[in-house]
């Protein structure tokens, strides 16, 4: 997914694979692969790179808020990102422990 959306943001694989850190052959892979795995051509390839396919353009819109949506839920669970609840017995409500602590800070 990410590497499609790469290819539609660069409108060539090779400037995609740079992007991404891989190969230009691995990016024609993976495109490849999910190509076959639709049943659908994302990309028209030209002698200047590639364009989206009517496909494509249908299938990039959802491709990018999955990601979005992958960030999100990697970023829920971050050290640091999440603060420490705790309800002590008999308390009507409960407490962040970790209010206002940097990652690394310790607890006592």
């Amino acid at each position: 997914m990410r590497t499609f959306v790469a290819v539609a943001g660069a409108g060539q694989f090779s400037e995609a694979a740079d992007g991404l850190s891989i190969t230009q052959q691995a990016v024609s892979k993976r495109v490849a692969a999910l190509e076959k795995s639709l049943g659908v051509r994302l990309f028209a390839r030209t002698a200047r790179g590639v364009q989206l396919t009517a496909d494509g353009q249908a299938f990039l819109p959802p491709a990018r808020e999955l990601l979005r949506a992958a960030e999100r839920a990697r970023a829920a669970v971050r050290p640091g990102r999440r603060n420490l609840r705790v309800q002590p017995r008999g308390a009507g409500r409960a407490v962040d422990l970790d209010a206002g602590r940097r990652p690394g800070d310790r607890v006592g």
